[in-house]
């Protein structure tokens, strides 16, 4: 038998456990001890941030049975005579419980008809049913539809929070996640706790292999996930500190090269080179910044930040990064965006021109 999913097996059973979203579980822990509840609500947020599991929580909190909670995947059911069959389901009174909860999933996904069919539901519902729709393109849900349904906006889960889930649930698996690792695997993850998990259960699986070793170092990370070296994001971040765009460009294509991923390595390095700023112009977070780095890097990142006489390692380098990071996906020639941040910053702090 297969072992449970770690997404599965860690998902949220109760609104206390559900990270990230304290704005929404607040409202509707509130609604439920004040019992207003309303007939319909719109769950919108990427993927992996928590809309189901809250809408089940949520029908939980409200006494509703598991035979009175239906959960429809639009992808699969989106034509109107899937919403017609569940109009006619919705009229028939709950099993045991007071209300009937109908959880849509990628409700955008509905064909025109079948929005229709659904209008006419929610404009005029059964006392006993509450919708709970839930989408990531909220763009395509029509306006008619939002109007009649409570809107809650999920947020994309935190670095720093998908960094401590991932720590709590390797050692709840017997593993232990060092900081640098799990900070990696919370990048990886782009703001998704399921992806994260996801990231996280292939590491596991191939440690799981050594019994005696229950340690995940940040090279395993980088070795099972594909993500790219330490030392590539250093020299890049070093070829800016020593004005050395040889250096950078050499990085750069070796990343390119690797087929890595333009657009993660390019947010490493951004989450590297702020640490260096805050090392430089506020040292007292030394401490907290080591929970995010590993103990060779955070050396390196001091070692840097010290050499860095022409004060390389400023706001306005950064900035420039982050520019090159929102043009990255529009880029024909992915490592184009790294390698004219890399010629802007040094050009630019050393007065050189660009013409």
């Amino acid at each position: 038998m297969h072992d449970l999913a770690l997404y599965r097996k860690y998902r949220p059973k109760n609104f206390s456990e559900v990270l990230g979203q304290d704005h929404i579980v607040k409202i509707l822990e509130s609604s439920v001890k004040t019992n207003k509840v309303s007939h319909a609500y719109l769950f919108v947020g990427s993927r992996g941030t928590g809309k189901t599991s809250v809408a089940r929580i949520f029908a939980g909190e409200i006494g509703v049975s598991a035979n009175d909670l239906y959960e429809i995947d639009a992808a699969s059911n989106r034509g109107i005579e899937d919403i017609k069959e569940l109009r006619d389901g919705a009229r028939v009174l709950p099993f045991d419980s007071k209300y009937k909860v109908y959880i849509i999933d990628e409700v955008h996904m509905l064909s025109k008809d079948a929005w229709g069919a659904l209008l006419k539901t929610l404009e005029e519902p059964p006392k006993h049913v509450i919708f709970i729709l839930a989408t990531t393109e909220l763009q395509k849900v029509p306006e008619t539809i939002i109007s009649r349904c409570q809107v809650f906006t999920f947020k994309k889960a935190s670095d720093a929070v998908c960094k401590k889930m991932l720590i709590d649930v390797a050692k709840g698996e017997g593993f232990e996640l060092d900081g640098g690792s799990a900070e990696l695997l919370a990048v990886l993850a782009d703001g998704s706790f399921r992806d994260g998990l996801g990231e996280l259960q292939k590491v596991l699986n191939f440690i799981g292999k050594d019994k005696k070793n229950k340690k995940v170092a940040r090279e395993d990370v980088e070795m099972i996930t594909g993500a790219p070296k330490t030392t590539l994001v250093n020299d890049f971040v070093s070829a800016i500190a020593e004005k050395n765009i040889e250096k950078g460009m050499k990085a750069t294509r070796t990343a390119s090269e690797n087929n890595l991923d333009m657009r993660l390595y390019l947010k490493l390095i951004i989450a590297k080179f702020r640490v260096a700023i805050i090392l430089h112009y506020a040292p007292k977070f030394k401490e907290e910044m080591a929970g995010d780095l590993s103990e060779t890097d955070l050396l390196f990142l001091e070692a840097l930040v010290k050499e860095d006489k022409e004060r390389m390692l400023r706001s306005p380098a950064l900035a420039i990064l982050l520019e090159a990071y929102q043009n990255i996906d529009n880029a024909f020639i992915p490592e184009l965006p790294l390698e004219l941040a890399l010629v802007k910053i040094i050009s630019k702090e050393s007065g050189i021109s660009e013409k």
